[in-house]
């Protein structure tokens, strides 16, 4: 339509200065027609001057449109970026980007010769798309002039840092203390049915009638199943959010199925199969113990633990590559401690018996390694009523999170109450592990 405008000022215009040039009335007739001409010619130029800036922004929208759709998260371009094993071109971002440029044009543009220059490269983690063009946009009133065309030219840019490659090692407190009950609700009900009050549903073999069995009759959930629950629910937050197959990779720890045999205990190896991570820990569960007082409940080694995950895990890289891949690990734990440590724990012992937020000191080797610490804290439930708790545990309830946060990288510790979701919590703090930067153009 605009081009259409044009012309028809062209036509009247010219119409116009016909006129004045056939007057011969006298010199005023020739005076004006000599100076109607640069009016028509300063005129045109003006319009058709516009008519090309209203055709460069419509190409720039297209420009911006291909710089970023080209990159997109489900772009063709971006999962092949993924796929390289070094930097480089991704060819099939550039023609990506000109069908796209293309398609954003209306019709008012098809007669226009356009150039357009795309290309999408990848450098480490970030796919770069830039889109080049150039026009000759036809006059109509500069023609008088001798003027047939006005050049317009941009460039749009845009940036994707890719998703980055990660490797999860999940470590679950499966401990005697995970066996309280998941919620106020199941806690109360567990105090409520035991002859001596307790909140836990401990799981000694010596006798049927145990609390793990109680709680299992009386349908009450303990902080073990849930954890269990939220991890493999974590495989399909895993699994929906990775942009190619093997992007995360996740393998499943706990402290050991019987209190007998504690150490460090593989429920999942590492892989990228979130199916199969999700079935193999199903066999999460409480630890076992022979009977009440085994080893005078010395279950809970964090130091062991910790010092046992760092040569699994190894060092940590960028997260570019397949071979270069993040490491996290993801503690889920109430965050207390209960091992033999006589001559180095943080607090008063019984008989070397140490009870104690975990130890940070542990945490900083791992660090060290370029390992990210993610801790999910299961807020250890206060016992008032409990003289254990009261002389054992209460004197640094405090100070639980307050380490565990310590532990934890920058960012990546999260505290959960009983009262509150823990699948919930646990796939938040997976989602601001693996969150990353937007496009921006």
């Amino acid at each position: 339509m605009r081009f259409k405008v044009c012309r028809q000022s062209f036509d009247a215009l010219r119409k116009f200065s016909g006129k004045l040039f056939l007057d011969r009335s006298g010199n005023f007739a020739i005076t004006t027609a000599l100076v109607a001409v640069p009016l028509i010619a300063v005129g045109g130029l003006a319009l058709d001057v516009t008519d090309a800036m209203l055709v460069r922004t419509e190409l720039q929208n297209a420009a911006d449109a291909a710089a970023v759709g080209a990159i997109a998260d489900s772009s063709p371009a971006v999962a092949a970026a993924m796929a390289m094993t070094s930097d480089g071109t991704v060819n099939i971002g550039q023609s990506d980007a000109n069908k796209l440029f293309f398609g954003q044009a209306s019709s008012d543009l098809q007669n226009i010769p356009v150039n357009v220059n795309a290309a999408v490269t990848r450098t480490g983690n970030v796919v770069f798309s830039t889109v080049n063009f150039t026009a000759n946009v036809p006059t109509t009133l500069s023609q008088v002039i001798g003027k047939t065309s006005i050049p317009v030219s941009g460039s749009a840019s845009a940036q994707y840092q890719t998703a980055s490659f990660m490797d999860f090692y999940m470590l679950l407190d499966n401990t005697p203390s995970m066996g309280i009950g998941a919620t106020l609700t199941d806690i109360q009900t567990m105090v409520a049915k035991t002859p001596d009050s307790c909140a836990f549903a401990c799981h000694n073999l010596d006798t049927t009638n145990n609390y793990y069995n109680l709680a299992k009759s009386l349908g009450v959930q303990t902080r073990i199943d849930v954890v269990r629950q939220a991890t493999q629910s974590l495989t399909d937050t895993a699994a929906t959010n990775r942009t190619t197959p093997d992007q995360y990779r996740m393998a499943v720890y706990t402290f050991g199925t019987q209190a007998e045999n504690i150490g460090l205990t593989s429920v999942s190896t590492l892989s990228s199969d979130m199916t199969q991570v999700k079935n193999t820990t199903s066999a999460v569960d409480l630890m076992t113990v022979p009977n009440q007082g085994y080893n005078n409940d010395q279950d809970t080694s964090f130091d062991t633990m910790l010092t046992q995950l760092a040569p699994i895990i190894g060092t940590g890289g960028g997260g570019t590559t397949t071979t270069d891949r993040q490491k996290i690990l993801f503690i889920v734990t109430d965050g207390v401690g209960d091992s033999y440590k006589p001559n180095s724990c943080t607090e008063p012992t019984t008989g070397g018996r140490c009870q104690e937020p975990l130890a940070t000191a542990f945490c900083q080797p791992l660090k060290n390694q370029n390992i990210k610490i993610a801790i999910l804290y299961t807020t250890y439930f206060p016992l008032p009523t409990n003289g254990w708790y009261n002389q054992w545990i209460a004197p640094f309830q405090s100070q639980i999170g307050t380490d565990l946060q310590n532990c934890a990288s920058p960012g990546l510790y999260f505290e959960v109450s009983p009262t509150q979701g823990i699948s919930d919590a646990m796939n938040a703090l997976f989602l601001k592990v693996i969150r990353t930067p937007r496009i921006t153009s």
